[in-house]
């Protein structure tokens, strides 16, 4: 199953029941689904959990059922064509069964905070749609109505949500890409366990790429170190050529026969390597003398 699924599967699980939430979650779907004008309302989903509220959700915020309810299994075809039930549906929201019906949000039914998530638990439910965290962080809430579009955004500000909009083919979308303003809206609208699976996917993206730039950052070091050594050995030859190392001090030649038995060996180590051990300050101070005693070399 998809993580869209999982998470309206978990929000099916809420029980709506103050009447103006359940209006309110019914409004929702209603400008977010298939059809809704004073010809037809038509719900088509493929969520059984969801087909399942339906019926008692309508029932509790209009006082009404379905003219056509969906066969088991497949696509799920929910529809109202009966004149009456449509213009009693209407004229609940607060809009004029008389007139023409142009779709916007009606913000007189979403003045509580309570009626406002199931709102936008309803708008999820019937245009919404979420990526697996996993892949990527992706929310978004798609109908075909511009003004209720826009009127959406300014809801969402208003509950403190920064999202964005684009329009997708005759689809105006509104949507969220920051995972911590997906995991704050799906926590408002009742998702709390959809929301901490984001949660934990972040951590563990965020622990993986700590370790990878550990990694990168230790795979650096000893290319340099490496690279160092090399230089030191280098060093080391051309002095024992040109017949200068068994002349240099005594300390000096004890650090080159050192790195030359020990070409493997990091700093901290050659330096436990000495009897007595010595510091790495020392040895690094060694090292860079014999590499300055041969760059004067011919």
């Amino acid at each position: 199953m998809s993580f869209s699924f999982d998470t309206k599967n978990e929000l099916c699980k809420l029980n709506v029941q103050r009447l103006c939430c359940a209006r309110a979650e019914a409004y929702g779907i209603l400008l977010y689904c298939n059809t809704f004008n004073a010809a037809e309302i038509r719900i088509i989903t493929e969520n059984g959990n969801f087909a399942a509220r339906l019926p008692r959700l309508f029932q509790k915020a209009f006082g009404l059922r379905f003219d056509r309810l969906p066969e088991e299994g497949g696509k799920r075809i929910f529809q109202i064509t009966d004149p009456e039930k449509l213009a009693a549906v209407i004229n609940l929201l607060g809009y004029d069964p008389k007139q023409q019906l142009a779709l916007h949000i009606n913000f007189g039914l979403l003045e509580e905070g309570c009626c406002r998530a199931a709102f936008l638990r309803g708008c999820f439910f019937a245009g919404g749609s979420i990526m697996d965290p996993q892949k990527r962080y992706h929310l978004e809430l798609t109908c075909s109505h511009l003004q209720a579009s826009r009127e959406l955004e300014a809801l969402l500000l208003e509950c403190g949500y920064r999202p964005k909009s684009t329009a997708r083919n005759s689809s105006f979308v509104t949507y969220f890409k920051q995972s911590g303003q997906i995991e704050d809206f799906l926590t408002f609208i009742g998702a709390p366990s959809a929301a901490m699976r984001i949660m934990s996917a972040k951590l563990e993206k965020d622990l993986r790429n700590s370790v990878n730039r550990r990694l990168n950052c230790d795979t650096a070091n000893l290319d340099k170190a490496v690279e160092a050594a090399q230089e030191q050995l280098e060093a080391i030859r051309r002095l024992r050529e040109a017949g200068i190392l068994d002349r240099l001090p005594d300390k000096l030649q004890e650090t080159a026969a050192l790195r030359l038995a020990n070409p493997e060996l990091s700093l901290s180590e050659l330096a436990e390597a000495f009897d007595p051990p010595v510091t790495k300050s020392c040895l690094n101070h060694r090292l860079r003398k014999l590499a300055e005693t041969a760059k004067k070399l011919p």
